[in-house]
């Protein structure tokens, strides 16, 4: 087994710490799930997974190490996340109204792509998993590996959560989403969340 068992063991409470703690992502799927329902909420929770995935495997393979080594690259790939966001809240906030009585979500293939654009272009996400998941490999054997099966119990937690927040906000979303005023202000609201993602992104410090 690539990961000792008593690391693996060491390393599931720490990574369900880190997945609990409400960040960017959980935010993201939460208000698409206000928003749309519990299959877009889903269809978040998997972009960002799969965005995920990517991240570790970039910090498996070395790149990662590079985008630290090289500020530019990383000041390219943040600005690229903070206007792909408030693209995303300028589209939200001037959602037309939806039809009386219905939520409106957007198609979930689109909900997952934007999620999975928004979490690739965060580049932090690649430097927190360099820095994190080293602790918990062994030199002594392959790194790349090791790095792919904790990387993977990183992403499965943080599917379970954030797919149990996706559920929870799109049954609260499709109860009082009765009237199209509430629809509309789902709008607003996810527009709200998704600008202060990108103030988030923008003002975070690169180290």
């Amino acid at each position: 087994m690539p990961v000792d068992l008593l690391t693996l063991l060491a390393f599931l409470p720490a990574a369900l710490a880190l997945n609990l703690t409400p960040g960017a992502d959980m935010m993201f799927v939460l208000a698409q799930g206000l928003r749309g329902g519990a299959k877009s909420g889903m269809a978040a929770n998997l972009g960002i997974a799969l965005g995920c995935f990517v991240h570790v495997l970039i910090a498996g393979l070395g790149l990662a190490a590079l985008l630290k080594a090289h500020p530019a690259a990383f000041e390219l790939i943040r600005w690229g996340g903070v206007f792909y966001l408030l693209w995303l809240a300028v589209k939200s906030w001037r959602a037309g109204p939806p039809q009386p009585g219905r939520v409106s979500p957007a198609p979930a293939l689109r909900v997952f792509r934007e999620a999975l654009v928004v979490n690739l272009l965060n580049p932090k996400v690649a430097l927190f998993i360099l820095a994190f998941v080293p602790q918990f490999v062994s030199p002594a054997q392959a790194v790349l590996p090791q790095f792919l099966i904790l990387g993977l119990v990183i992403c499965a937690g943080g599917l379970l959560i954030n797919g149990l927040v996706g559920l929870f906000a799109g049954r609260i979303g499709a109860k009082l989403a009765q009237s199209s005023g509430f629809a509309r202000a789902m709008n607003r609201i996810s527009g709200l969340v998704f600008a202060g993602l990108a103030l988030r992104l923008a003002v975070m410090e690169r180290a």
